[in-house]
């Protein structure tokens, strides 16, 4: 059910964004944030290390050892950890990062992680990160437990928070965990339906990806002590930028160049997922090409691929992408813009943004 992307490619290079860039996400042992820049703003990649550094650590005790090991087992298979970090940078707009924020943003990827456990048992997926997955190495019934162990150990972390956060924060970590799972039951139902509407599509897209963007960046102004318009503005700019950034893994995993967008090219087409493109596609083919799409869609067959490209740019899928890509981006700045603070603070997830959009891998 991974239609959507898990942002698992990036790599992100400190203050200078650029399409060419790689992103080498540390693992630790870089220190934390200086406490004599206290008062500055931090690229994503310091952020990133902090927060490593402090996540390296087990989460879990020894014993049982099958049930920990499994559970500890994703995580060192490393990752973005783009959500934790946006919670910290969320706080950081507004204040200095405080201690409130680590157990935010723990609690935070700690439940990605369980979600991801979960997914790859329902799309019986053998790899994740290029590894085997938790249920391929330790057996469903482990993983299964491993993840629901997982999400446990995040909740005691929300427990850690100080108590004038802790209703605000819960309230908000239970939607977005709620609405997570919404997204992903819509989009094991899209499987098995032979139209999508695009606002339906949309939805799928928001609640199972950008939700947890948006309220990761919200959990953090929430931190820093951010009024309730400003949260609102840096959660719409979380959730729409997650919209335009599945607009790009869409375009990506069919026109890319996949030396640099580390997939194969026409993944998407091979596995009949119901993307961006294909739903604009069935939306503006003549009756023909509706009806070579459908057939094309019965087939299994790495020909197909070739087939179904030239039907997108003959309805100029690939260009409206780029639009439809470029609408979602323009209202995510619109809110940033809106945000009450210095623009000084803004320019970490400006650039982070710009960079996302601008990538070719």
């Amino acid at each position: 059910m991974d239609n959507t992307s898990s942002i698992q490619n990036d790599n992100i290079t400190v203050h200078s964004f650029k399409k060419n860039d790689q992103m080498n996400f540390p693992k630790g042992n870089e220190g934390e944030l200086s406490s004599s820049h206290q008062n500055e703003m931090h690229s994503f990649k310091e952020l990133s290390s902090a927060f490593e550094k402090r996540f390296s650590d087990s989460h879990f005790p020894k014993e049982p050892k099958n049930l920990y090991d499994a559970a500890q087992y994703l995580l060192t298979l490393g990752g973005k950890r783009i959500r934790p970090v946006m919670c910290l940078m969320g706080n950081e707009m507004f204040d200095k990062i405080n201690e409130n924020a680590y157990h935010v943003a723990t609690a935070i990827e700690l439940f990605h992680n369980f979600t991801l456990i979960h997914d790859d048992i329902m799309d019986k997926a053998p790899l994740r990160r290029g590894m085997p997955t938790t249920h391929k190495k330790f057996g469903e019934s482990t993983a299964l437990l491993a993840g629901d162990v997982m999400l446990v150990v995040g909740y005691e972390n929300l427990n850690k928070v100080h108590v004038d956060y802790l209703p605000q924060v819960l309230t908000l970590f239970n939607r977005t965990a709620r609405e997570v799972c919404e997204g992903q039951q819509l989009d094991m139902d899209f499987e098995k339906m032979a139209d999508v509407h695009f606002d339906d599509y949309v939805k799928m897209v928001t609640l199972k990806t950008s939700v947890a963007l948006a309220a990761s960046l919200q959990l953090g102004s929430i931190l820093g002590g951010a009024g309730q318009g400003n949260q609102e503005h840096l959660y719409e700019f979380g959730k729409n930028l997650g919209i335009a950034f599945q607009v790009q893994d869409d375009y990506l995993d069919a026109f890319g160049n996949p030396e640099k967008f580390g997939k194969k090219q026409g993944g998407d087409i091979m596995a009949n997922k119901k993307t961006f493109l294909l739903l604009q596609a069935m939306k503006v083919a003549s009756s023909a090409q509706r009806k070579e799409l459908d057939d094309l869609l019965k087939i299994n067959d790495e020909q197909k691929i070739e087939a179904v490209l030239n039907i997108f740019r003959s309805c100029n899928v690939d260009e409206w992408a780029k639009e439809l890509k470029q609408k979602y981006f323009s209202i995510a700045m619109d809110h940033l813009e809106e945000i009450a603070v210095l623009s000084a603070r803004k320019k970490p997830l400006e650039e982070l943004a710009t960079y996302l959009m601008e990538r070719d891998v």
